[in-house]
């Protein structure tokens, strides 16, 4: 033999087996007892397999090797396959779980809103009422009250629409009528207020006024009705004359002459006097303004008040008569727009009771509806919830047992994967009848090391996934489970298998 290297694989002593198993086993989360029961467990499945190999070429002629390798194998894939097994169980039976805690929760709850809603419907039937009646209620407030009422007022306040109207028309024309006089007047007034204390002194200084100046003065003295002063006749004809010029003199010394003037009752004057004033003085040619003022200044202030005065008069003769009818036509509207608030407020009364009244329908129409809305999601969660019910109420005991399966599983999970290592690191090579053999034994050795572990071993139940299965079985390896144990032992190794594969099915 040239070209060769012989590796030379001693049997590991029981020390060198304990010392490995523990070193492998002390990051697995295990009580102390069970992990020296384990690491017994696993020196015993080493040296069993050694027999094995011994009995399996005695009697089929076939060789297996039993090297340190294939121990380090078991312990590395028990402590693989336990992690990832007790996660996998632990998830499944978590979602049965809180698959039966949502059942429970959805009966509670299909309980809770069938009293929610039998609380609600009396509700909303009482709701509804309520609203129908307040509905009733405003309809016929509106109708028998409120239009009645407004219709009555609509046609006082047009009636005081209209006296209102009648009297500004009265006021009008009493303006127009004034409003002929008033710049007359105005133009007197403006006129007395132009006069000079020094013109009155001078035509009072007069010894023989002319002429216009005297009969300006009677017509201011007549107005005034103050009296002339009897004296001789100056042509000499031996009669008394009524003369005004000494009168009209004092009146002319009067400091207060200009005041009395302004502040001369033009509403009231007497019909002799203005009887006089128009007979004698308005109708004399003479009796003018411009005349006046030739004779003298003051003259002409005085001659347009007495003219302002009868022009006053005549037009506060036309316009008394509408100043009365006015004051009639603004105390009768007065009256009846005294009248007429009182209505209004009455109306105004029953608009804010009727709006109050409304503002309340409108809450109940909004109390209604989310009655409505909350009796139509609490029907429709009803619904959804009894169907769920309905559709997974029978899988409730199935989801519950298959829960209570789980946690055994859990359980037994630690000499299962521990067997199931066993398995897939040592019986490869051995044929169905020396494999089953061997497994039996195992499981007993767990039980006699209270090593917990399915009654019935079986490698498709504890490693097998039945997708992978079906997909072996369609890509042409035999159902049998010989086979398929192969199959799963392949697929868990961490070593590359050596197939012994006369039918050439490893490949596909």
């Amino acid at each position: 033999i040239n070209c060769c290297t012989i590796d030379w694989f001693q049997p590991w002593p029981k020390d060198a087996l304990e010392a490995v198993a523990m070193k492998f086993l002390k990051d697995v989360d295990l009580p102390e007892q069970q992990r020296l029961n384990i690491m017994e467990v696993c020196k015993k499945f080493h040296v069993d397999v050694q027999t094995l190999t011994k009995q399996f070429l005695n009697e089929a002629g076939r060789h297996n090797y039993v090297t340190p390798t294939s121990y380090l194998e078991l312990l590395s894939l028990f402590s693989t396959l336990l992690g990832v097994k007790q996660k996998e169980v632990s998830d499944q039976r978590a979602r049965y779980a809180n698959g039966l805690d949502k059942l429970t929760f959805t009966a509670g709850q299909v309980s809770a809103m069938q009293e929610e809603l039998t609380a609600l419907r009396p509700s909303l039937v009482k709701t509804v009422a309520e609203t129908e009646q307040l509905m009733a209620k405003i309809q016929s407030e509106k109708i028998n009250v409120v239009e009645p009422k407004k219709l009555i007022v609509d046609g006082e306040v047009a009636e005081a629409q209209k006296q209102g109207d009648a009297a500004n028309a009265i006021k009008t024309e009493c303006e127009a009528a004034l409003a002929l006089a008033i710049p007359a007047l105005n133009s007197a007034i403006n006129a007395l207020n132009t006069l000079k204390p020094a013109d009155i002194k001078l035509v009072q200084s007069f010894k023989s006024p002319p002429a216009t100046v005297k009969l300006v003065m009677e017509g201011v003295c007549v107005l005034l009705d103050l009296k002339p002063t009897k004296m001789p006749d100056p042509s000499g004809s031996g009669k008394m004359i009524q003369d005004y010029w000494e009168t009209s003199k004092k009146l002319l010394g009067d400091p207060k002459l200009i005041d009395t003037l302004k502040n001369y009752d033009k509403d009231n004057i007497p019909p002799k006097i203005i009887a006089v004033i128009r007979s004698t003085y308005i109708v004399n040619p003479d009796f003018t303004p411009q005349n006046a003022a030739k004779a003298a200044s003051a003259a002409e202030g005085l001659c347009k008040w007495v003219r302002a005065m009868d022009s006053y008069d005549t037009v506060g003769k036309l316009v008394a008569p509408k100043q009365e009818k006015l004051a009639e036509a603004e105390a009768a509207y007065s009256v009846v727009m005294d009248s007429l608030k009182i209505k209004q407020a009455d109306l105004q009364t029953l608009v804010d009771k009727l709006k109050t009244m409304e503002d309340g329908l409108e809450s109940s129409m909004k109390r209604k509806k989310q009655l409505e809305e909350e009796v139509l999601l609490c029907t429709q969660k009803l619904e959804r919830a009894e169907k769920l019910i309905g559709g997974l109420g029978g899988e409730n005991a199935r989801w519950t047992e298959v829960k209570d399966q789980l946690g055994e599983q859990y359980v037994y999970l630690l000499g299962d994967m521990l067997i199931s290592a066993g398995a897939v690191g040592y019986l490869g090579v051995f044929t169905a009848g020396y494999r089953q053999k061997q497994l039996e034994t195992w499981v007993k050795m767990c039980k006699e090391y209270d090593i917990p572990s399915s009654k019935v071993f079986a490698l498709m139940a504890t490693l097998g996934d039945p997708v992978k299965i079906r997909e072996w079985s369609i890509a042409g390896l035999p159902n049998d489970s010989f086979s398929v144990e192969n199959g799963i032992m392949v697929a868990n190794a961490r070593r590359w298998a050596l197939m012994i594969d006369p039918q050439g099915q490893a490949n596909k």
